[in-house]
C-alpha cells in the first residue's frame, strides 16, 4: 500500500509498526523504475516523500540521493539505504525486523 507523506503527516504515519519510506524525485529515472517494483507489494506499507514538493523532510533526514529508503520500526529509524531495489531485496530487509 503506497501512502503519500508530507511534513504534516510523516510523524503520525511512521510512529507505529514497521514502515518503509521512499524519498524520491519525480525527475529521477531510478525512482520511476522503482515504482514498477512496488506494484507487486500491495500488502506492504510504503510511504513516499516527493522531495520536490516537501524539501523540509529531505533536509530533516539528510537525503542527498534518490531513491533513498528509510525503515522505521515503532517510530525509530532502524535502517537506511539508497538506490533502486528489487522487491525481493526490500522484503528481505523488512524480514529482519519481524
Amino acid at each position: 500500500m503506497l501512502k503519500q507523506l508530507t511534513h504534516e503527516n510523516f510523524d503520525k504515519e511512521t510512529n507505529s509498526g514497521l514502515k518503509v519510506v521512499e524519498f524520491f524525485a519525480p525527475w529521477c529515472g531510478y525512482c520511476k523504475k522503482q515504482e514498477e517494483e512496488f506494484k507487486d507489494m500491495d500488502k506492504v506499507w510504503i510511504g513516499q516523500v516527493n522531495t520536490d514538493e516537501d524539501a523540509e523532510l529531505a533536509i530533516r533526514f539528510g537525503i542527498h540521493s534518490f531513491p533513498t529508503f528509510l525503515v522505521f520500526n515503532k517510530g525509530k529509524e532502524v535502517e537506511r539505504f539508497s538506490g533502486m531495489r528489487k522487491k525481493e531485496d526490500l522484503m528481505n530487509t523488512l524480514m529482519k525486523y519481524l
